[in-house]
């Protein structure tokens, strides 16, 4: 299985973003996706995890294979935090929420409810939830916020490991992870182009 896009046009609230946008992504390989706000990185991945509808191209892509990231973790915050990713590990139908809560150096906090975290752990346990979904595809908006240092450089391990095995990941963020590894695009190339107002014209401005 691969991700491979051809000729993608997507948009949001009905403002188009970005066209023509062709990628590919081998198991085993992370692709960054880089550019200033506004220019249609979580709209990309959004589209590309089958959330909303492109405006044209195609995605050769299962759902299924799928675990989407994004700026919310995702917790019930009267759950602890290993309650948390058996919830997750229910939903999805696999295991490993030990093995999970060792790898994002949850253990010290296995029992404590999500809601007495801070936000750094609160992320770190929202990133923990993709290591139980079994799923071989990863789309990350932005997973980095709120973490420290030392907890980015743990994350990027995380996503080596899961390269490793045969995954692939998607990574919108504008740090460096520690990935040299990774293929980096930047979406600049692929805005929109739209008639400016009142003219017949175009300009090449992204929406923001």
């Amino acid at each position: 299985m691969e991700i491979r896009v051809e000729n993608l046009a997507c948009a949001r609230g009905g403002v188009p973003l970005l066209d023509a946008l062709s990628l590919s992504v081998q198991p085993g390989q992370a692709l960054i996706l880089r550019g200033p706000n506004g220019c249609g990185k979580t709209t990309l991945l959004r589209t590309l995890a089958g959330l909303q509808p492109a405006l044209a191209g195609s995605i050769s892509l299962p759902p299924d294979a799928i675990a989407y990231a994004a700026h919310a973790d995702g917790l019930k915050s009267t759950l602890s935090v290993r309650e948390n990713l058996a919830f997750w590990a229910a939903v999805y139908g696999s295991g490993g929420v030990d093995a999970a809560v060792a790898r994002m150096n949850l253990s010290a906090l296995a029992d404590r409810a999500a809601q007495n975290l801070s936000a750094g752990q609160k992320r770190r346990l929202g990133l923990a939830r993709l290591l139980v979904t079994g799923r071989p595809v990863w789309m990350l908006d932005e997973p980095t916020v709120s973490l420290d240092a030392a907890s980015v450089a743990l994350f990027a391990d995380v996503v080596r490991g899961h390269l490793a095995a045969g995954g692939m990941a998607l990574i919108a963020t504008h740090i460096d992870l520690g990935l040299p590894e990774a293929q980096v695009l930047d979406l600049g190339p692929f805005r929109a182009r739209l008639p400016a107002p009142g003219r017949g014209g175009s300009f090449d401005e992204a929406f923001l």
